[in-house]
C-alpha cells in the first residue's frame, strides 16, 4: 500500500516540523572578551540527568556556534509569549552583523556560575558548560552540563510549567508560535 491510500502526504522536506512545536530558547553566549551575544534555538532536548545534560542543535553558520566553541559555556533563558519579537528578530539575525541585545533592548544580568549572562526577563534560566560537541549534518549539537537552573516561582511550581500564568512560546515552524492552553493528567 502506498502513503496516498492512508490518506497521508509526504512532508520529506519538512520532516524535522512533524517533531514540532519546541520550546522557543534565549541562548546566550559570549565572545573571548565578555561580550554578549544572543539566538534563539527550538531545536533542543534533556538528555541525562545524572549528570544533567542538554543538547542544542545549532547552525555550523550561526555566531553562537563560534562563541560557544571559544568560550565552552553558555545560558538557556526561557522567554515567555510577551517577548515574541525578541525571540523572533534574534532567530533571524546575525550577531556577526549586529548586536542584537543592543537592537532588542535585552536586559543582561549576572549568571550564578559562568560567565555568559542571563536575560532578567525571562522566566528560567539554565548555565551550561559545554562537555562535547557532535557535528551532525550543518549543525553542531552542543552538549552542555546544566551546573545552574532556576525560575519564576510564580510560573513553575511543583516540577512543571503553571501554563494558567505564563505562555510557554512554541515555535510551529517559519514564522509560527503557539502556547499550551490546557494540562491532561494521566490519573
Amino acid at each position: 500500500m502506498n502513503v496516498k491510500e492512508y490518506n497521508k502526504i509526504d512532508v520529506e522536506d519538512d520532516f524535522y516540523k512533524l517533531l514540532h512545536p519546541k520550546l522557543s530558547l534565549l541562548i546566550v553566549s559570549t565572545d573571548e572578551n565578555g561580550k554578549p551575544n544572543v539566538m534563539t534555538c527550538s531545536w533542543s532536548m534533556p538528555v541525562s540527568e545524572v549528570p544533567p545534560l542538554i543538547a542544542l542543535a545549532i547552525s555550523r553558520e550561526a555566531y553562537t556556534n563560534e562563541l560557544i566553541r571559544k568560550t565552552k559555556e553558555f545560558t538557556v533563558n526561557v522567554p515567555d509569549m510577551s517577548m515574541i519579537k525578541e525571540i523572533w528578530t534574534a532567530g533571524t539575525r546575525s550577531g556577526k552583523r549586529v548586536n542584537k541585545i543592543e537592537l532588542l533592548k535585552l536586559k543582561l544580568a549576572k549568571a550564578r556560575r559562568v560567565k555568559a549572562p542571563i536575560i532578567e526577563n525571562c522566566i528560567a534560566h539554565l548555565e551550561c558548560k559545554l562537555v562535547n560537541a557532535v557535528e551532525a549534518g550543518e549543525i553542531t549539537i552542543f552538549l552542555g552540563q546544566v551546573v545552574a537552573a532556576y525560575a519564576d516561582k510564580d510560573s513553575f511550581k511543583k516540577g512543571i510549567w503553571d501554563i494558567d500564568k505564563v505562555e510557554l512560546p512554541l515555535h510551529l515552524g517559519s514564522k509560527y508560535f503557539t502556547a499550551p492552553r490546557n494540562i491532561k493528567s494521566t490519573r
